[in-house]
């Protein structure tokens, strides 16, 4: 820990509250602290003493009406600089009530704070500038923090060192970033990415040992516990408030252990289908922050971004998104209606400054958003402006809605790089590369995952005997298998060059969307995925540099009969998910390719089939599966060395 004292005016930027204690409340002395292990890739917190503020100031009905409103009246910006002079990034901050607000669930105090996650080892100078006025925070007209430097700005420096996590934990690898293609990199280890993991249940957030966390639809948006899960939670793991968040810590490393790596959350859905999860003081009070919950939020953040699972940030619902609604509950709920406005611009300002120095995370503009092309423009960048880091940028929509939306908002007609689909569980593949083909026409390859497959009563289903489940539906229909979403969605998303899979619970099965608190009613599902994400990694298979191939193997209309990923004249991937064989067609690679056969449902190694050579320069027989040819298989076919 650095602590250094500083003295500074920010010539009379700063309101007399914070030269003074007229309100009730000590002002801070204008220190700064520095926490964090200060190791490369690893979360460093810079506080200030500063003005002291409550998370109510401003509120017409308040001890402190007359007191600016911490989270709209201030501005904080801290510029991180690495010695060298790259990078540098201008790190919005927030105000942290006491300091300690998860322990203490405190409403006030004179802590200010900003988040860096350093890219570099060696020296990093910061200065920070605080700024205050009415609604300096939102409004796009006020001035801009580093527009004028001022030689009395608060500044100091500290060292940083090399990482010293290895394994799961993102911080040994870095920032996970958009690089122009289909798939993410890790800065640090140049490691392409591919995700795994639950878009299941939106309501993870809505937590019963979160501070004021509470529903407005007790049948439909039960509080968690995360029960089943307490069994999980392990010996030095984090807690809070003596012993509480256990459960969902336990959640987080049992879907870790499974060997998947991502998972998803709403921040934000007033009305919506829950109704339980909201970062504010009030549910309906979109300007005050609740800061002692947030700050809950982050310790199940760290955990799981040390525990490798990358953190799908959807930002609002679909029933509180816009003004269209003729129900006066959504119009309250809705964040200006659906534009960039004082309520919206706060309220990602707040999220970004907060969680924005996590290493593994996209921004999603939110679930099956129906705002207008413009609005969803001006959202995301909003979100590019402020976000120092860049994160993933992705949109949601209906399945029937991608065509009408989608078009208006690739290549530079946005500052979207991503889309997170929403298709029947059955077309992945066949949606997946249509906006992964769009995308890259356009100019701008989109990282397209497939995070929630329909019907919405089924989803991705749970393993037969979970509580009772006989694989039908409430009226005897038998439902799609575990087994058909391992083919057709995983892996018809990865052969379509795809990003990756999420798995959203259909409301009409043990466990779903608004109610699951046990990931282990999908345990099949998580196997499957990691052996998916293992054979990838274990073989060294270029994904990042491989497109989808289809016509080689006589699949021009692209359907589900067996699909195709490759990189020509270096390595092929063909995914039979009805077994069999078929023939790849090499008349355009030179040279002898190995043939060997993987299994899908188990993993293990690479087996032989009945052909285990062929040769470039014409259409080659791959021959037949080792064993079990009515089973899935995956074929890859490399260049002999």
């Amino acid at each position: 820990m650095v602590r250094i004292a500083s003295i500074f005016l920010l010539a009379g930027l700063i309101t007399s509250s914070f030269l003074g204690s007229a309100w009730a409340g000590e002002d801070g002395d204008r220190s700064v602290t520095i926490d964090g292990e200060l190791k490369q890739w690893h979360k460093v917190t810079l506080s200030l003493a500063g003005p002291f503020a409550t998370e109510s100031d401003g509120k017409a009905d308040g001890d402190r009406a007359d007191a600016p409103n911490p989270f709209t009246d201030y501005r904080m910006t801290v510029r991180f600089t690495h010695e060298s002079g790259e990078p540098s990034y201008d790190v919005p901050g927030y105000f942290a009530a006491d300091g300690n607000a998860g322990e203490t669930s405190a409403k006030a105090g004179n802590v200010w704070r900003a988040h860096l996650s350093p890219d570099k080892t060696g020296m990093w100078s910061y200065s920070i500038e605080l700024l205050s006025g009415p609604n300096i925070a939102i409004d796009p007209k006020a001035p801009q923090a580093f527009a004028k430097r001022n030689p009395d700005i608060i500044a100091g420096n500290f060292q940083v060192t090399l990482t010293d996590k290895i394994d799961r934990d993102f911080r040994g690898e870095g920032r996970l970033q958009y690089v122009g293609k289909h798939h993410l990199q890790f800065a640090g280890s140049g490691r392409y990415f591919l995700k795994a993991g639950a878009d299941a249940p939106e309501t993870l957030l809505a937590f019963a040992d979160f501070d004021d966390t509470r529903t407005l639809k007790q049948k439909a948006g039960p509080i968690k516990t995360w029960s089943p899960h307490l069994k999980d939670w392990q010996d030095g793991d984090p807690t809070w408030q003596g012993g509480k968040g256990k459960g969902l810590i336990g959640a987080i490393n049992y879907l870790s252990g499974t060997g998947c790596n991502a998972f998803s959350f709403l921040t934000y859905n007033v009305d919506g289908d829950g109704s339980n999860v909201w970062p504010y003081i009030h549910p309906r009070d979109k300007m005050r922050f609740d800061c002692s919950k947030l700050d809950q939020w982050a310790i199940v953040f760290d955990h799981a971004q040390t525990k490798g699972m990358y953190l799908h940030f959807k930002l609002q619902e679909t029933e509180i998104d816009d003004h269209r609604k003729k129900n006066t509950d959504f119009v309250k709920a809705a964040l200006d209606g659906g534009k960039l406005g004082p309520e919206r611009r706060i309220y990602l300002r707040e999220l970004i400054a907060r969680y924005g120095y996590l290493l593994a995370l996209n921004w999603n503009l939110g679930e099956e958003t129906t705002q207008t092309p413009e609005e969803q423009r001006d959202m995301a960048q909003y979100i590019a402006d402020m976000d120092p880091y860049q994160h993933l940028r992705v949109i949601h929509t209906y399945p029937n809605q991608q065509e009408q939306r989608y078009p208006h908002l690739l290549g530079d007609k946005s500052a979207l790089t991503g889309a997170s689909l929403q298709n029947n569980w059955s077309n992945a593949h066949q949606r997946g590369l249509r906006w992964i083909k769009a995308s890259a026409e356009a100019g701008k390859p989109w990282v397209v995952a497939q995070d929630e497959q329909g019907g919405a009563n089924t989803g991705a289903p749970p393993d037969l005997g979970y509580k009772g489940w006989d694989g039908k539906d409430a009226k005897g229909n038998k439902v799609h298998t575990a087994e058909d979403v391992r083919k057709y969605t995983l892996w018809g998303n990865l052969m379509a060059g795809g990003a990756g899979v999420e798995y959203y619970f259909g409301y009409q099965l043990p466990e779903n969307d608004l109610k699951a608190e046990d990931w282990r009613s999908r345990a099949s599902s998580w196997k499957y995925c990691a052996i998916a994400l293992n054979f990838f990694r274990d073989h060294e298979i270029p994904f990042w540099d491989m497109s989808n191939a289809n016509a080689l193997i006589g699949n021009n209309e692209n359907n589900n009969s067996r699909y195709c990923l490759a990189k020509p004249g270096e390595v092929y991937l063909v995914y039979l998910p009805k077994g069999g064989s078929t023939e790849l067609d090499l008349s355009k690679a030179e040279g002898e390719f190995s043939v060997q056969w993987f299994n899908p449902r188990e993993g293990g190694e690479l087996t032989d089939g009945s052909v285990t050579s062929i040769k470039g320069g014409a259409a080659a027989k791959l021959g037949n599966a080792p064993s079990q040819p009515k089973q899935d298989w995956l074929v890859l076919v490399r260049a002999s060395q």
